[in-house]
């Protein structure tokens, strides 16, 4: 099944209220002009239903495996870091990548550049910590050229459940996702991912302590 994102129903009823307005004008004013502009608004009603779609998604792997918080593509890997660009046709919200509860979250505004450009790194973003048995997940939501908001679902202190819903950035962004440090990578650069079922890393069979290389 697939739903609305939340906080964004009051554009697709706002839009689509503004198409029917122009409807009911246009008949009272015999206008081809406001039936166009009605048609418009509902073209742009219609998009907005499609980008702000949440699908349903069950988490795939073990409990112990992390999960992508995002669809989208592998644009890079710096060190353990995963980089992943969400298009405009990908689903934009972003998913827990492990169970635990959020210890730390840093908001830092910023400039708008492509996401996936390097530059970036100046670019408004949130940055989450997931405290897991397994250790600390770091993700970091970054907006992108045209997205001026990054929602947040969440707040320092709450459990979160693997692959539940945490947030949405809105249009072109990317998500940078950093496992600790018993975990492999199980993705590879240019590698199509998508948030909840795309296994993003592993743990080793190796026992080592719980400090994460996320960098809390």
């Amino acid at each position: 099944m697939t739903i609305l994102a939340r906080n964004t129903d009051t554009i697709v009823i706002g839009l689509f209220l503004i198409s029917m307005v122009l409807v009911i004008a246009a008949v009272f004013l015999d206008s081809k002009l406001l039936v166009y502009e009605s048609v418009i608004f509902l073209i742009l009603d219609a998009f907005f239903i499609w980008f702000f779609r949440d699908p349903e998604r069950i988490p795939q792997g073990s409990e112990d495996d992390i999960i992508s918080p995002a669809d989208g593509k592998v644009i890079d890997i710096r060190g353990k870091t995963v980089c992943i660009f969400m298009n405009m046709h990908h689903v934009h919200v972003n998913r827990a990548p492990i169970a635990g509860k959020i210890i730390k979250m840093n908001y830092k505004k910023g400039g708008y550049l492509p996401a996936f450009f390097k530059d970036s790194d100046r670019n408004e973003r949130n940055t989450i910590y997931f405290e897991s048995k397994y250790g600390t997940v770091k993700i970091v939501q970054i907006a992108g050229t045209i997205t001026r908001r990054i929602d947040t679902y969440f707040n320092v202190g709450d459990k979160v459940v693997r692959g539940e819903r945490i947030g949405m950035i809105r249009f072109g962004s990317r998500v940078d996702i950093t496992p600790p440090d018993e975990y492999i990578l199980n993705v590879n650069k240019g590698d199509s991912v998508k948030a909840a079922i795309s296994i993003i890393a592993r743990r080793t069979s190796i026992k080592y302590n719980h400090n994460s290389s996320a960098g809390v």
